[in-house]
């Protein structure tokens, strides 16, 4: 098992559905040569089926999904070794963040500065994001209907000690790409 100095570092990509944490996450994992995870790859079809209904997930949906992406984490940061991993993942709740957080062995709850398991909030208007959403499902490209907005937007809640970076995701996704990377090195 690999020292908690050669750990790597998870950058997880967080927002409400539509805020551009798929194409900013495969941007950013090319620009930096590591692995990018899409949360929502992990979804069991149960959960899927229910977002296409437009039934909100319930905590019994989303604890487990959330435990095993912290797995997947913990796998690959200190089994495999990887140094930097990003994943797209809502992680809309500081508890839900705080499961994530715990893929690093050494997290103590909120002790956030040391935590190898670090979020950056893609941040976006809601016109913007139903406009988004709306234009995803037409192509059908996702399971996710612009009538679960809402549902995310009331379950967002930050909490600033947590130093989460914030980014307005309405900028060119290059600028967002260049402006996590350079963040990233001052972590």
């Amino acid at each position: 098992m690999a020292s908690e100095a050669q750990a790597g570092i998870a950058l997880i990509l967080m927002g409400v559905s539509g805020a551009g944490k798929s194409t900013i996450g495969e941007m950013l994992g090319k620009s930096m040569g590591c692995t990018f995870l899409d949360a929502d790859d992990f979804h069991p079809e149960s959960n899927k089926e229910k977002m296409k209904k437009g039934i909100p997930l319930s905590e019994e949906d989303r604890i487990p999904w959330l435990e095993m992406l912290r797995d997947t984490l913990k796998e690959k940061l200190i089994m495999t070794g990887e140094k930097v991993i990003i994943l797209g993942c809502s992680a809309l709740q500081k508890h839900y963040r705080d499961i994530l957080r715990s893929a690093d062995p050494n997290y103590k709850a909120g002790i956030y500065e040391r935590c190898m398991v670090r979020f950056v909030l893609l941040e976006v208007g809601e016109e913007v994001l139903i406009s988004r959403l709306e234009r995803r499902a037409g192509e059908g490209k996702h399971f996710m209907p612009a009538a679960l907005l809402n549902s995310q937007l009331a379950l967002l809640e930050i909490d600033d000690d947590e130093g989460i970076l914030k980014i307005d995701a309405t900028l060119n996704p290059l600028v967002i790409v260049e402006t996590i990377m350079t963040k990233h090195n001052q972590m």
